[in-house]
């Protein structure tokens, strides 16, 4: 019951958080004042447009009008400049398929490697082969993603000719994001999404199986008669896991709402791309959508990241008292 009740507060806070950002992104956006039109005629369609939307109204009472319609008729609005008059969920889901591939591949690609190296690095404290890793890992750790991005692109990319600089459209890859086409395209945004996650799951999955390894209970395993490298696999590398099972929902989720610039620079048509667009072209409903949904994904990967410790580690029960879980 307790794990219930815990449950339930952090969706009601998560509901909270998400309607103050909801209410932040409203405002600023709003407040960014569209261009005048050159043309009489266009400026006057534009004016009649924006009061039947309600945009002459006070801030505060259109997003009162937003919310209302969101609740009451599931409208999110609609796109007046990148798709002109289709529905804003519409437009920023059919740019959800390609964001999610690009960062799938590389959580697939970068975690297994990640903690297979931070395994090697732990086996292997203070010796050289931990030095060569962690300094690796420490340069990686330290580049942002974007300068991947960009080394990837001249060298591979535009040097060797081994990829394409961008990733290609579905029309050129045969009508699909499921071909050898459209997949060759996309490694380049791949590695470079994969090098961070790689280099920091190293550090942590060395960190945790470091601790683990010089434990009292590994000690004890040994003086019962296991080798090495049964108390290793047994007991060392069950406890580091408890913790880093969780970093992989946390990386995934958060590595979807930090692509935007890798799909800025690669072309990928997701929804990182599409909230810049937004942005740019002050299209509001789309912008709201798709930074709702960044939000949404956040405050979700913290809700499952919890959740996962009681699920993964039976002693961690959700909203048990200290002397409970004890």
């Amino acid at each position: 019951m307790s794990t219930l009740k815990y449950v339930l507060q952090r969706l009601a806070a998560g509901l909270i958080t998400l309607f103050c950002i909801a209410l932040m992104c409203f405002v600023l956006i709003k407040l960014l004042q569209p261009e005048a039109s050159l043309y009489k005629n266009v400026a006057e369609v534009e004016r009649i447009r924006r009061e039947a939307l309600g945009y002459d109204k006070p801030i505060m009472v259109q997003f009162g009008i937003y919310l209302k319609n969101i609740v009451t008729e599931w409208d999110w609005g609609t796109s007046w400049k990148i798709h002109y008059m289709q529905p804003a969920m519409k437009v920023v889901s059919s740019r959800l398929l390609p964001s999610v591939l690009v960062n799938l591949y590389s959580i697939l690609l970068a975690e297994p490697l990640g903690i297979l190296l931070g395994i090697w690095a732990a086996l292997k404290k203070n010796k050289p082969t931990d030095y060569i890793i962690s300094t690796a890992v420490m340069i990686f750790v330290s580049v942002p993603t974007y300068v991947y991005a960009f080394v990837l692109q001249y060298f591979i990319g535009f040097k060797l000719g081994l990829f394409p600089l961008v990733v290609s459209s579905v029309y050129d890859a045969g009508g699909s994001y499921f071909t050898w086409t459209m997949l060759k395209s996309q490694i380049l945004p791949v590695l470079a999404l994969s090098f961070g996650i790689i280099a920091g799951q190293a550090r942590f999955t060395r960190a945790e199986l470091t601790e683990a390894l010089t434990s009292e209970y590994m000690l004890l395993a040994r003086t019962k008669g296991l080798t090495r490298a049964q108390a290793t696999t047994r007991h060392a590398l069950r406890n580091a896991m408890v913790p880093i099972l969780p970093g992989i929902i946390s990386d995934f989720l958060s590595i979807l709402g930090g692509s935007i610039i890798i799909e800025q620079i690669f072309s990928i048509p997701g929804v990182g791309k599409l909230y810049l667009q937004a942005v740019n072209m002050l299209d509001y409903d789309v912008f709201m959508v798709d930074a709702i949904f960044y939000a949404a994904l956040g405050i979700i990967s913290m809700i499952l990241v919890d959740l996962s410790y009681g699920f993964i580690d039976p002693r961690v029960r959700m909203g048990a008292k200290k002397s409970e879980a004890v």
